[in-house]
C-alpha cells in the first residue's frame, strides 16, 4: 500500500486528482502500445473473447476512449497527451466501411451496440475539441456507423440505455433518429425502478455493479445531452432523487480498504463500481457529501491498484485484482475489462469542483458498527469497524424470479457475500452450492439449489438487529449444456424436494440462521455453509471453524451435529486456496423442526457465539456483546 500523500485533504486514502489523472493517463499510454496503425483498433495481449479478436479490438478502442473523454473534458480541453488527435485517427479509421481497420458494425454483431454508447457519449462530452474539430467526411461516416442503432432491438435490461444514449446523440448532431425509440425505452427503463432508489437490471430480480455504473449512471447523462427538452428536464429531479437515496445504501457497501461488494457479474471492471459516487459530485448532491463520495470512489481506486490493477505494464487483465479468467464472463475478452474506465468519470470535475477540494470523510463502517436493511435486493447489510468488512445477508436477489426452480449462480443467489471474501467461482463447487448456503443433499451427495425463492420479509427490531427471511422448493437439476451461462442460473431437467425455510438475524459479525425443513416424502442431510475465507493453504485443523491467521470463519450449530472445514483450490480470485465451514446433520433431516447456526465472519477466533434458546415458537438470541432479541418465526407470512 502506498504511503499516504495528502493526509491533509484525504486522511483515508491520501489520494488527490493527481492520483486519479495519473492512473488514467497510465491506462491511456500502455494502450497505445496495442494499437493498430490506423489507431481504431485497441487489440490488448491475450486470449481472445467469445466473441472474437474483431470485437475485442473496438472494445479496446472504445473503453480507452471513455479514459481520454473524460481526461480532456475535466482539463477545459487541454490535451498534452495529444488525445483528441489520436482517437480522431482512430474514428476515421474504424468507421470507414473500406479501411482495413474498420469496426464491427451494429447490425453485424450486437456487441457493437454496446461500444457505441461509449463512442457516443465521449463525443458528446468532448464536441468542441473533437466532434467540432472532425472532417466533415469522418462526421458522415460516424453518424452512418451509428445508425444501424435506429429500431433495432436491444435486451430489455441496461443495454436499452446504449440505444438512447446513441440516438441522443445523433439528434444532437442532425442525424436521424427516431423520437419513438427513446420515448419507448424511457419507459421501459422506468419499469426497472424499484424501492429507495434503487434499480433492477430488467424484470428479474437482478442486482449487482450494474445498478450504479449503468442503471443511475445513463439516466443522468441523458439528461445532460437532452438539455432543454421537456422529457430530460421533468425526468431529471426523479433520477437525481433516486441517486440520492440509492447513494445512501451505496456508501455502506464499501470496505474499509475500499474494496467493493464482491457479488454480481462483470466485476473485472474493477473500479468502475466508483462510478455513482462521481455521479453524485457532478449533479452536485449535498447528501452523500463530497468529502464522503470522494472517499468511497478514492478508497475503490486505491483498492485496485494497490493490489496490482493495473499490472506493471500498465495493462487491466481479466481478472480482479490480478489476472483470474474465471471471473469474467464467457464472452469477456482482453479489451473487456476497460469498462473500468467508467471508474474514471470524476475526471471530468476540474480541479476546483468540491468534490476535490472538500476533505475526506470516513465511510459508515469506519465511524460505527452498522445494519442496514437494503429492502429493494433483500439485503441484510452490517458492518463492522474493527476490521472494516461489510456484509451482506440475501434473502431478495437470484438474477431470476420466483417459482423459476434454476441452479443457483454463485455471483447473486448465495446467502451472503462481502468486501473481504468471494463466492466459490470456479471448480466443483461453483456450480454445486456450499459457501454460504443452506441445502439439501440428495443420496449421491449432490446439493439443491434455491434460486426461485419467496422473500418473506426484512425488517430492523428495537435494537437494531436486522432480520429477513426467504422460502423455496429444494430442487436439483440436470443441466441443459447448450443453454450459455451469463452469470445467472441456469435451465435443465428439475428434480423437486421440500420447501426450505430460512430466518436471518444480523448483528455485527455474526448472523444466527434458523432453518426449517418442510414435511415431504424426500428429505436428505441439511447443511449450512458459512463464509469462504481466502487462504494460502489448506487449513489441516479438523472443526467448523477456520482462520487464515487475519480472519475467522466458523458455524457453530448443537443441532447441525456433523462438521468439517473444504477446502477449494482456486476457486476464487481472492486467494490460492478458499476454506469453508458446514454444519450438517449426519441423517435425514428432521421435518417441521427448527435448527439454528450461528454464522461468523471477523478478526480472531471469538470467545463464543451468540447463545440461542427456544420458548416455545419463540427463538431467544442472545449476542455477545449482551443484547437480546427475540423472533417468532411463526410471523412469516407465506405466498
Amino acid at each position: 500500500m502506498a504511503p499516504l500523500n495528502d493526509p491533509r485533504l484525504s486522511p483515508f486514502t491520501g489520494w488527490t486528482r493527481a492520483h486519479w489523472a495519473g492512473l488514467a493517463d497510465r491506462l491511456l499510454l500502455a494502450a497505445r502500445r496495442h494499437t493498430s496503425p490506423g489507431r481504431a483498433r485497441v487489440s490488448f495481449p491475450g486470449r481472445p473473447g467469445g466473441y472474437g479478436p474483431d470485437v475485442d479490438a473496438l472494445e479496446g478502442f472504445a473503453r480507452t476512449f471513455l479514459a481520454a473523454g473524460f481526461r480532456v473534458v475535466g482539463e477545459r480541453g487541454a490535451d498534452p497527451l495529444n488525445l483528441m488527435e489520436w482517437y480522431a485517427d482512430g474514428l476515421a479509421a474504424g468507421t470507414d466501411p473500406h479501411a482495413p481497420e474498420r469496426w464491427v458494425r451494429l447490425d453485424e454483431h450486437d456487441q457493437a451496440k454496446v461500444e457505441a454508447a461509449s463512442l457516443a457519449l465521449v463525443l458528446h462530452l468532448t464536441r468542441p475539441w473533437l466532434w467540432d474539430r472532425l472532417n466533415p467526411l469522418v462526421q458522415e461516416q460516424v453518424v452512418d456507423y451509428l445508425t444501424p442503432a435506429i429500431g433495432s432491438w436491444y435486451p430489455p435490461i441496461n443495454w436499452v440505455w446504449f440505444q438512447i444514449v446513441v440516438e441522443q446523440f445523433l439528434a444532437s448532431v442532425g442525424g436521424p433518429y427516431a423520437a419513438d425509440d427513446i420515448e419507448a425505452g424511457l419507459a421501459l427503463t422506468d419499469g426497472f425502478a424499484r424501492q429507495d432508489g434503487w434499480y433492477a437490471d430488467g424484470d428479474e430480480r437482478a442486482y449487482d455493479h450494474y445498478a450504479g455504473w449503468a442503471l443511475q449512471f445513463y439516466p443522468l447523462i441523458w439528461t445532460e445531452m437532452a438539455a432543454g427538452s421537456p422529457d430530460a428536464e421533468s425526468r431529471r429531479p426523479v433520477y437525481l432523487r433516486r441517486l440520492e437515496r440509492y447513494l445512501q445504501d451505496a456508501v455502506h457497501l464499501v470496505g474499509a480498504d475500499g474494496s467493493p461488494l464482491i457479488q454480481g457479474r462483470s466485476l473485472t471492471y474493477r473500479f468502475a463500481a466508483a462510478v455513482p459516487f462521481w455521479l453524485g459530485a457532478r449533479h452536485g448532491l449535498d447528501s452523500p457529501s463530497p468529502g464522503l463520495l470522494r472517499r468511497a470512489a478514492s478508497g475503490i481506486a486505491r483498492h485496485f491498484v494497490s493490489h496490482g490493477a493495473p499490472g506493471e505494464d500498465g495493462l487491466l487483465t481479466l481478472g480482479w485484482h490480478g489476472p483470474w479468467r474465471p471471473i469474467a464472463q464467457s464472452y469477456s475478452g482482453p479489451g473487456s475489462p476497460y469498462w473500468a474506465a467508467k471508474g474514471l468519470f470524476g475526471l471530468t470535475l476540474p480541479a476546483d469542483h468540491p468534490v476535490w477540494t472538500a476533505v475526506e470523510e470516513p465511510l459508515p463502517v469506519e465511524r460505527d458498527d452498522f445494519q442496514r436493511v437494503v429492502a429493494a435486493p433483500g439485503w441484510l447489510v452490517g458492518g463492522t469497524r474493527s476490521d472494516g468488512v461489510v456484509r451482506v445477508v440475501n434473502h431478495g436477489t437470484d438474477h431470476s424470479r420466483p417459482g423459476s426452480n434454476l441452479t443457483d449462480s454463485p455471483l447473486y443467489a448465495r446467502l451472503g457475500y462481502s468486501t473481504a471474501t468471494s463466492p466459490l467461482l470456479a471448480g466443483p463447487h461453483a456450480g454445486r452450492p456450499l459457501d454460504q448456503s443452506v441445502t439439501l443433499l440428495s443420496e449421491t451427495g449432490e446439493p439443491s439449489h434455491r434460486t426461485g425463492f419467496d422473500t418473506l420479509g426484512l425488517e430492523r427490531l428495537p435494537t437494531g438487529t436486522v432480520a429477513g427471511a426467504s422460502r423455496w422448493r429444494a430442487h436439483w437439476v440436470t443441466l441443459d449444456e447448450d443453454v450459455p451461462d451469463h452469470g445467472s442460473g441456469r435451465s435443465g431437467e428439475v428434480r423437486l424436494g421440500p420447501w426450505l425455510e430460512v430466518l436471518s438475524a444480523v448483528r455485527g459479525a455474526w448472523e444466527v440462521r434458523l432453518v426449517r425443513v418442510q414435511p415431504s416424502e424426500e428429505t436428505g442431510r441439511l447443511r449450512v455453509g458459512g463464509w469462504p475465507l481466502p487462504a494460502d493453504a489448506p487449513d489441516p485443523e479438523p472443526g467448523s471453524v477456520v482462520s487464515n491467521g487475519k480472519t475467522c470463519s466458523g458455524v457453530w450449530s448443537a443441532g447441525l451435529d456433523d462438521g468439517g472445514v473444504t477446502a477449494a483450490d482456486d476457486a476464487s480470485p481472492l486467494g490460492l486456496w478458499t476454506l469453508v465451514p458446514w454444519r450438517a446433520t449426519s441423517g435425514p433431516a428432521r421435518a417441521d423442526v427448527w435448527y439454528d447456526a450461528a454464522i461468523h465472519l471477523g478478526t480472531g477466533e471469538p470467545a463464543q457465539p451468540p447463545a440461542v434458546s427456544w420458548d416455545g415458537p419463540s427463538c431467544l438470541i442472545t449476542w455477545p456483546d449482551g443484547t437480546s432479541d427475540t423472533l417468532d418465526p411463526a410471523r412469516l407470512p407465506h405466498p
